[in-house]
């Protein structure tokens, strides 16, 4: 029995292993450059146990953008509401939110943590941002 059980541990253990993020990095500047002929616009979310009640959120226009994966080539990524950002301050504090709610306006980066209500984000600064990462499922 214990032999049985012991040998059931990979099958088990594998799935968790082989289901993993990318992450991708930008720059600052290249951020800037690929949001400059973004519109924003509404995001609608539903939930399967609420049939009828549409959720929103503001959010971006953006499709695709381009990034850096871990080689440093560069690659475009489709941006999903799964596509998380996570924004690093000069100050080492960190903010992950969805990457499609993240807007920039006046030299601030505003966004969302959930799609279902407006959980925003505190607005960080350009100037103030140090690294900026994206994570694909």
């Amino acid at each position: 029995m214990f032999a049985m059980k012991k040998s059931l541990l990979p099958l088990l253990v594998m799935p968790l292993l082989l289901t993993s993020c990318a992450t991708y990095h930008l720059s600052t500047q290249s951020l800037v450059q690929q949001f400059a002929d973004t519109q924003p616009e509404r995001k609608y979310a539903y939930e399967p146990t609420l049939i009828f009640i549409p959720f929103s959120v503001n959010g971006n226009s953006l499709q695709t953008i381009k990034c850096l994966d871990k080689n440093g080539k560069e690659t475009t990524i489709v941006v999903t509401n799964r596509t998380s950002v996570r924004i690093t301050r000069t100050d080492s504090s960190r903010t992950t939110f969805y990457f499609n709610t993240l807007l920039i306006k006046d030299s601030t980066i505003t966004g969302s943590k959930t799609h279902f209500f407006e959980a925003h984000i505190k607005p960080i600064l350009l100037r103030d941002v140090a690294k900026i990462e994206l994570q694909k499922d």
